[in-house]
């Protein structure tokens, strides 16, 4: 139902209450009809569940076969191996995503267990899981609001509603309002939703809705019915699995006929011919493959940690690697979420402050960064005086550092004010407050008094053109000048230009009184006063924001903003990161709305910010960009980002700021709420899904070279070179140490320079299937040939029989390991020379090698390990054939990379080719507001007001423009249409044709020390 629509007559009737609230009969009675007010806990997976998602994947499955069939056969050893591998397999993803749920769980906020309602006509608290609708709840500063709820009473009510809106400046809300119909959730004055928190002001409101029928419970609801797709890395091994189920049939099919037509139907022919098939079979299948992915996944979580990332589930590592767009959130996650004081006009000066957040660090500069004493412009200290007096808020120190109560935006102000060496608490010691009049949505102003050394003074701080029409005179450093129709509509401009680059603008004036006023009517005191400045406030990029954009862009990652905040201020902070560029468009929610699904599929090909979108939008916008085969990570903190961030490919929470809901519902979890950590994990996403091609690679080259070995070994009509055991030691030990060692390799240099691959390539492309089939030839042929040349030199000793077997099998399975060892130092890179990388730049696979040739050395000349193994001892003449032998894949490999490599990057179209390409659009010129504020003259020359040249100029090319105010122009066309004429001078020249002397000026103010004009400083 409607609420917003109502009034509170009809609100209070219809849910059979009063203001007096809810007796404790009737909530009791309530509570059995609508139930508890609170949202039902997510179903935990059981162990069950958790066994089967690790044990379900295809080539698992090919391996439980496997076993089975050898425990058929009698071969006991070897399936209790490969079963060894399944349950570790299993046991290491369980324990994993076991870790990051308990991360994640270690994050969550509690939120407030209680609320304050009034029942039986008292007011008390009770659990807000307690609360029913027609509960009458009070609020204040600090509440979260524990249900939703149409205001009754409100008294200058600010709501932070960021969790549901995504809009960073506190809303309005006034119970008397009746929103349009059709209204958004941000723009119903009149209501407050579960989850948000009153950040100012005092109210009490109906309760409406609570658990499942909020705001927040209906989105809570929606999630059950988005499902969770298969990540690219889990299609991809899908495949693998059955492409080697097919290669392993096929290869023991032809082996088996090729005996059978051989040695004939002898029944021990055809047992004999099936055993070397199932030989065969261990041969083709990877069984460290699983064991090896799932752990360096692991690892790989494990490094996102300490770069604030933490990934819910495993496959999910994988998928930020080929994210082709990151939907950002604005606030908190590109912003800073801290109101900041960026500019002060005053006296006739645009002043500059350094600094960010609510850290009272910085300082007041001019337009070309000169710091500026504050003490030498009366009005400046005077206006933030002002500001910070005509203020509620209050800075709080601890140990976490500086934090604000109160409003974000008066809370800029007072740290604003601390950066001048105007403490707010020695502010309020000279100049007590005695009474106020609080600030209301229909004045849009605040004004406070104060004790002044002589008489009373008010300060009123609010909306500009409210503050700028009431006021009859300027300040100029001391100087009270009447405030001309010109002076005023010039001072509206400078505001109005402020604004538009989405700068939340506030103006301070003051009036002195003989005496407290006894009329108490707005009209009377905030009326023909004196402007002292506009102050001029935004929430800051955070700044390394820009940068991690910069590395987006580069990587051919598209950055898009979608955000609940206003279209200019987006716009703004958009162009501010250089996340919005020439051709890049903008929608609005209504836009989005008014597009059917193709043309939104079409429009967000070019849109980079998204405002006012409500949480129905994120998901259209998200299904639109996967319907155009991107990859999409959406970000977002608020229960109105949660069914996107199910919906996208990796979702991503903040872990700060970010509610129960979407941390619950998010992939990844942000421990910093930085925009630069999601592009830190995309990074490392690229490293991992790198790392598992090398190892892939390098496994199957070495399971491809064993099936030919044995193939070609009974194609000659040779004994087989090795046995089942030594096949199932090589694939699971000395292949799995070295694999590992390899998913660990640092990032290559152009690791986030190559645009990112699209959703339907392999892990295995053209590229890498010929690199494989090459490798596993050299490797056959080596092992080989020392076989046969094992044989022949056992033969020349006199050996006969099972002895030559052995000796001639414990050669090749000597040889074998040593070639696969020494070329897993090849496979640190696909291009990259070995040589040019180093040998010890990856210690781990140093170690694992030397650890794999001592394990190799055990099964060789560990007495009771031999007959396991069917190993001899072996000379050192043996060795000598050994290591000249295994060099040779090492080699080849280096050489292939050389003037193979080149030729098939320039001749053969990889599968695996990008959706997009890096961006080469070039960014646009970025110069706004106060050159064409100014008219391109440089304000701060007048550093003296008596004598300002009447119409002196600046060369154009010595101006220097603030940045994060610069209007986007170009020598032939300014965008904005501003007058050329300079604000300032204008205000100057007013100045000298008032011909107010200072002694007139004296003689207004003669009873107020406050006003000397021969006074350069501000008195305290």
């Amino acid at each position: 139902m409607d609420w917003y629509k109502k009034s509170i007559d009809e609100v209070l009737r219809e849910q059979n209450t009063s203001s007096g609230g809810l007796t404790d009969f009737n909530a009791s009675h309530r509570i059995e009809k609508y139930g508890e007010n609170k949202l039902p806990e997510g179903k935990k997976k059981s162990l069950a569940s958790k066994i089967w998602e690790q044990i379900s994947d295809f080539l698992i499955i090919v391996l439980i076969i496997a076993a089975a069939v050898s425990a058929i056969l009698g071969e006991y050893l070897d399936s209790g191996v490969i079963l060894a591998i399944v349950v570790l397999n299993a046991t290491l993803g369980i324990i994993q995503e076991g870790k990051a749920e308990k991360a994640l769980e270690s994050l969550k906020k509690m939120t407030a267990p209680t609320a304050k309602v009034i029942r039986d006509g008292q007011a008390k608290e009770v659990p807000a899981a307690s609360l029913v609708p027609g509960d009458i709840v009070v609020l204040e500063t600090g509440d979260i609001v524990p249900a939703d709820m149409r205001l009754i009473e409100s008294s200058n009510l600010k709501v932070d509603e960021s969790s549901l809106t995504g809009e960073s400046v506190p809303a309005d809300k006034n119970a008397n309002d009746i929103p349009p119909e059709n209204s958004g959730i941000g723009d119903r004055t009149n209501m407050c939703s579960m989850g948000s928190v009153i950040s100012y002001g005092r109210g009490k409101g109906c309760v409406v809705a609570t658990g499942l029928k909020t705001q927040i419970g209906q989105i809570a609801g929606k999630l059950a019915t988005i499902k969770e797709g298969d990540t690219p890395l889990q299609k991809n091994l899908s495949k693998l699995g059955k492409l080697l189920s097919i290669v392993c049939l096929a290869v023991c099919a032809v082996v088996f006929i090729l005996g059978f037509l051989r040695q004939g139907a002898d029944g021990g022919n055809i047992m004999n011919m099936f055993m070397i098939s199932v030989s065969l079979a261990v041969a083709a299948i990877p069984e460290g493959l699983p064991a090896v992915v799932t752990i360096v996944l692991a690892l790989g979580m494990k490094r996102m940690v300490s770069r604030n990332a933490i990934v819910k589930r495993l496959l999910a590592v994988e998928t930020l690697g080929s994210v082709s767009v990151i939907c950002s959130d604005k606030t908190g996650t590109l912003t800073q979420n801290e109101m900041t004081v960026r500019f002060v006009w005053s006296g006739g000066r645009m002043f500059k402050v350094t600094g960010t957040g609510y850290e009272p660090e910085g300082e007041f500069t001019d337009l070309q960064d000169k710091p500026v004493d504050v003490s030498r412009f009366r009005s400046l200290a005077m206006t933030l005086t002002g500001g910070a007096l005509c203020n509620d808020a209050e800075l709080v120190y601890g140990s976490d550092g500086v934090s604000i109560t109160g409003d974000p935006t008066e809370g800029a102000i007072i740290t604003a004010a601390a950066k001048a060496g105007l403490s707010k608490n020695d502010l309020n010691d000279i100049f007590p407050r005695f009474t106020e009049l609080p600030f209301d949505s229909e004045r849009k102003m605040m004004t406070t008094f104060h004790k002044g050394s002589l008489y009373p003074i008010s300060y009123t701080k609010g909306a500009p053109d409210i503050v700028i029409s009431r006021c009859a005179h300027i300040d100029l450093d001391g100087q009270i000048l009447p405030f001309t129709d010109e002076l005023r509509q010039r001072a509206i401009e400078l505001n109005s230009m402020m604004a538009s680059q989405a700068l939340r603008v506030l103006a301070v004036a003051y009036r002195e009184h003989k005496q407290v006023p006894s009329d108490s009517s707005s009209y009377a005191i905030e009326n023909d006063m004196i402007l002292l400045g506009l102050i001029a406030m935004s929430d800051p990029p955070r700044p390394e924001a820009a940068e991690a954009v910069k590395k987006c862009r580069t990587a051919g990652i598209r950055p898009v903003m979608i955000t609940g905040d206003h279209k200019d201020t987006a716009i703004a902070v958009a162009e501010e990161l250089d996340l919005m560029r020439g051709g890049d468009g903008v929608l609005t929610g209504a836009d989005v709305s008014r597009l059917s699904d193709e043309e939104l599929r079409r429009a967000v090909k070019t849109t980079a910010v998204y405002a006012r979108v409500s949480p129905e939008d994120k998901v259209r916008i998200v299904s639109a960009l996967k319907a155009n085969g991107e990859i999409t990570a959406m970000t977002g903190d608020g229960v109105n980002d949660a069914m996107a961030l199910k919906h996208a490919d990796i979702g991503v929470s903040m872990g700060i700021t970010g509610t129960d809901v979407a941390k619950s519902t998010a992939d990844m979890v942000l421990t910093d709420d930085n925009f630069a950590s999601i592009v830190s994990a995309v990074e490392e996403g690229r490293i991992i899904y790198a790392n598992i091609r090398k190892f892939v690679s390098f496994l199957l080259s070495c399971n491809i070279g064993e099936i030919l070995i044995v193939f070609f070994a009974i194609l000659f009509n040779l004994p087989i070179p090795l046995t089942a055991i030594q096949l199932l030691w090589l694939n699971l030990v000395t292949d799995s140490f070295p694999a590992l060692a390899l998913g660990n390799e640092r990032a290559e240099r152009d690791i986030m320079r190559s645009p990112p691959r699209s959703k339907n390539s392999q892990i295995i492309d053209l590229r890498m299937a010929i690199s494989i089939c090459f490798q596993a030839v050299v490797l056959a042929a080596t092992v080989l040939c020392g076989y046969v040349f094992a044989r022949n030199n056992g033969a020349q000793r006199g050996l006969t029989g099972d002895a030559l077997v052995s000796y001639s099998q414990t050669i090749a399975f000597a040889l074998l390991i040593c070639c696969e060892l020494l070329r897993s130092f090849s496979c640190r890179s696909e291009r990259t020379p070995l040589l040019r990388m180093g040998i010890a730049t990856n210690m781990k696979l140093v170690y694992s090698v030397l650890g794999a040739f001592v394990l190799l050395l055990c099964s060789i000349y560990i007495p009771f390990l031999r007959p396991l193994f069917k190993t001899v001892p072996l000379s050192l003449g043996d060795w000598l054939i050994i290591i000249v032998g295994c060099f040779i894949p090492l080699v080849m490999g280096e050489l292939y990379k050389a003037y193979v490599v080149p030729i098939l990057e320039r001749n053969i179209k990889s599968l695996s080719e990008p959706l997009m390409k890096p961006s080469e659009v070039p960014a646009r010129s970025s110069k706004k507001g106060i050159m064409s504020m100014f008219g391109g003259k440089d304000p701060t020359q007048f550093d003296d007001i008596e004598s300002a040249p009447a119409n002196a100029e600046i060369p154009k090319e010595e101006i220097s423009v603030p940045d994060s105010l610069a209007e986007k122009i170009s020598d032939e066309e300014t965008i904005m249409d501003i007058p050329e004429t300079e604000l300032d001078q204008v205000i100057f020249e007013e100045a000298s044709s008032e011909e107010v002397s200072s002694e007139e000026t004296a003689d207004k103010h003669e009873d107020s020390e406050l006003y000397d004009p021969e006074d350069d400083d501000v008195e305290f």
